[in-house]
C-alpha cells in the first residue's frame, strides 16, 4: 500500500469503526440498565439493542447510491450527523420508547456503502482486500473495546453519558472526513454502490453463503448480549463495573488464539479449514452456553471460544466476499454485505429479546446453535476463490 492509500484506509475504517462503537459501546450493560426502567422487558431491551440495524440496513444502499450523485464526503458527513441526533436524542431519553427512537434515528446515519465505495475510489485494485479487511479488524477491535470500556463508562458517566458521548465522538468524525480523510476522484459508479440492487452477479450462491454468515455472526453477538451482562451479575456475582475484568483478559486472549488462525488461511490456504472450523466451535460455543450459564467458570471460558471465533469471522468474511465479487459489481456486493450485517444485529437483538421474555435464556443459546448449525451445512459449501498466481 502507498501511504496514501494507508492514510485513506485507515482514517475510514476508524469512521466506520466509531459507528459501530455507537451499537457495542451500551451492549455489555445495557440489559442491566434497561431492567430499571419502568415498563422495561426482554423484549425491549432486545428492540433497543438491534433497533439500529434496522434503520441501517433499510438506508444502506440508498445512501450508497447518493454518495455517488452528491459526494461521498457529503454524505457521510450528513450521516454522521443524523447518528449523533439519534445518539442526542437517546441519551435525554427517559424510558426504552424514546431510547428505542434515538437508536433507530442512530441506525439511519447508514453511511456504511459510502465508506465501502470510498475506499474503492481511494485503493488499487490489489489493495482493496488488504483496506476491506482492515475495516474487518477495526469492526471486531470496536466490539472488543466497547466490552471492556462500556462497564467502566457506565461506572461513571451511566448510559445517558455513553449516548452523549457517542454523539460527541460522531461530531469529532464530521471534523475528521472533512479535514484529515484525502479526497479520491469518484471510480466506482453508482451500479457498483446499489444502482443495480437486482444485478443477478451481487446474488451468487458463493456470495449469498458469505452474506449468511456475516448475518448469523451479527445475529449471535447482539442475542447473546441480551442474557450474558445478567449471567455475569447474578451467577458469577461480578459487579457491573468489574465486568470488564472478564473481558479484557477474554478478548485479548482470544485475538491472540485467532490472529495465528487468519494467517494461516489466507496465507496458507487453508481458509476451508479455519472457515468451518470457525462456524463448528461457534455452534458448540452456543450449547455449551445453553447448558452452563449459570456456571462462572464454565461462562467464562465458553466467552473466550466465543470471542475466538467472533475474531477469525470478522476478519475473513469481508475479505471472501471483496475476493469473491465481480471486479465491477464489488461496491455492490459490499452494500449488500453491509445489509446483511445490519439485519442479523436489529434480527439478534429482536429475536433475543423476545425468546429471553416469551421462553428462557437458554432460549437465546438454543436458537444461536440452531442458526449455527444450518451456517455449518452453508459454510460446508464455500468455496474460498483462487488468488492471482496461485
Amino acid at each position: 500500500m502507498s501511504a496514501q492509500e494507508r492514510r485513506s484506509s485507515m482514517t475510514l475504517a476508524s469512521i466506520y469503526g466509531l459507528r459501530m462503537l455507537g451499537l457495542f459501546l451500551i451492549l455489555p450493560v445495557f440489559a442491566i440498565y434497561a431492567g430499571r426502567l419502568p415498563g422495561s422487558n426482554h423484549f425491549l431491551v432486545g428492540l433497543a439493542l438491534g433497533i439500529y440495524g434496522f434503520t441501517q440496513a433499510l438506508l444502506q444502499i440508498p445512501f450508497g447510491i447518493a454518495s455517488d450523485r452528491f459526494g461521498r464526503k457529503p454524505v457521510m458527513m450528513f450521516g454522521l450527523a443524523v447518528f449523533a441526533i439519534g445518539s442526542f436524542i437517546a441519551g435525554i431519553a427517559h424510558g426504552l420508547d424514546g431510547i428505542i427512537v434515538g437508536r433507530a434515528i442512530q441506525g439511519a446515519g447508514a453511511i456504511s456503502a459510502a465508506i465501502s465505495a470510498m475506499i474503492a475510489d481511494s485503493t488499487r485494485d490489489e489493495n482493496r482486500t488488504k483496506a476491506m479487511a482492515m475495516v474487518g479488524m477495526t469492526i471486531g477491535t470496536s466490539f472488543i473495546v466497547s466490552l471492556i470500556l462500556g462497564p467502566a463508562l457506565y461506572h461513571w458517566i451511566g448510559i445517558p453519558g455513553m449516548f452523549a458521548l457517542t454523539g460527541v465522538l460522531a461530531v469529532a468524525a464530521i471534523a475528521v472526513v472533512k479535514w484529515v480523510v484525502p479526497d479520491a476522484p469518484m471510480r466506482a459508479p453508482a451500479e457498483e454502490v446499489g444502482a443495480a440492487a437486482s444485478h443477478d452477479s451481487v446474488f451468487t450462491p458463493a456470495l449469498l453463503r458469505l452474506h449468511f454468515s456475516i448475518f448469523v455472526v451479527n445475529f449471535t453477538q447482539v442475542a447473546m448480549f441480551v442474557v450474558i451482562p445478567l449471567a455475569l451479575l447474578h451467577y458469577a456475582r461480578i459487579p457491573v463495573e468489574h465486568h470488564w475484568m472478564v473481558y479484557l483478559p477474554v478478548t485479548v486472549g482470544s485475538f491472540v488464539v485467532a490472529i495465528p488462525g487468519i494467517i494461516w488461511a489466507e496465507s496458507r490456504g487453508h481458509m476451508r479449514a479455519v472457515f468451518r472450523g470457525a462456524v463448528a466451535l461457534l455452534a458448540l460455543t452456543m450449547l455449551g452456553l445453553a447448558a452452563a450459564y449459570t456456571r462462572p467458570a464454565l461462562l467464562i471460558a465458553l466467552l473466550f471460544l466465543f470471542f475466538a471465533a467472533f475474531n477469525v469471522m470478522e476478519a475473513l468474511i469481508p475479505s471472501l466476499v471483496s475476493r469473491t465479487a465481480p471486479p465491477a459489481r464489488k461496491g455492490l456486493a459490499m452494500g449488500v454485505y453491509n445489509t446483511a450485517q445490519s439485519l442479523g444485529l436489529f434480527a439478534g437483538g429482536a429475536a433475543g429479546g423476545w425468546i429471553a421474555k416469551a421462553w428462557s435464556s437458554e432460549g437465546v443459546f438454543l436458537a444461536c446453535a440452531a442458526l449455527a448449525l444450518v451456517w455449518l451445512v452453508v459454510a460446508w459449501f464455500i468455496q474460498p476463490p483462487v488468488r492471482h498466481g496461485h
